[in-house]
């Protein structure tokens, strides 16, 4: 699928969801493993029940031949998310989430979804928090300025999402500020 123009310098979904396959993950071997080899590095033996430490791309594919079963990150709990829609509904900052947040959601509960407890209610609140936080990045166009923007706290999705708009906007207010400065340093005439 060809990308929009505006889009072309952003990263695609699938990019974004490669890179957070990297973020680590714990998951409870259900066979005993030997140390597996692979180009970025070696993981294991894995033994069950100990917990091992594993890239999310190695549980994704342990889990898929029902080798693993793969803990739930903390923040990833009804208890945590309402926690977490809470004060991103009350505070007027985005508050701080896993940089990967969305990306290792959805595949935990694209692949995994057996594993998170509560996995609906799971699935609601991240929705929930999504548009919350989409709300707030739209309503940051209201303070926008040409020369700089703080919005702190972001994931990588989000960013990604956004930055096309955001970068057109910057790039029209500095024209109307150039062409505003222009129009007061000129004497009347």
């Amino acid at each position: 699928m060809a990308l929009p123009r505006s889009h072309q310098a952003a990263y695609t979904p699938s990019e974004i969801e490669f890179l957070a396959g990297e973020e680590d993950i714990i998951i409870i071997p259900t066979h005993s493993m030997p140390k597996l080899q692979f180009i970025s590095g070696s993981f294991g033996p894995f033994r069950p029940p100990l917990k091992a430490k594993v890239p999310l791309w190695l549980a994704l594919m342990l889990k898929k031949h029902h080798m693993c079963n793969i803990l739930s990150p903390e923040w990833l709990s009804v208890d945590n998310l309402k926690k977490m829609l809470n004060d991103e509904e009350t505070v007027a900052e985005f508050s701080p989430l896993p940089f990967h947040y969305m990306e290792i959601s959805m595949m935990l509960l694209e692949s995994a979804s057996e594993d998170i407890p509560n996995s609906e209610q799971v699935r609601r609140y991240l929705k929930d928090l999504r548009e919350t936080r989409q709300s707030k990045a739209r309503a940051g166009l209201a303070v926008l300025d040409d020369r700089y923007l703080g919005m702190n706290n972001l994931s990588l999705m989000e960013i990604n999402e956004i930055r096309p708009f955001f970068s057109r906007a910057f790039l029209e207010m500095r024209k109307l500020n150039a062409e505003e400065s222009n129009n007061y340093s000129q004497p009347p005439a």
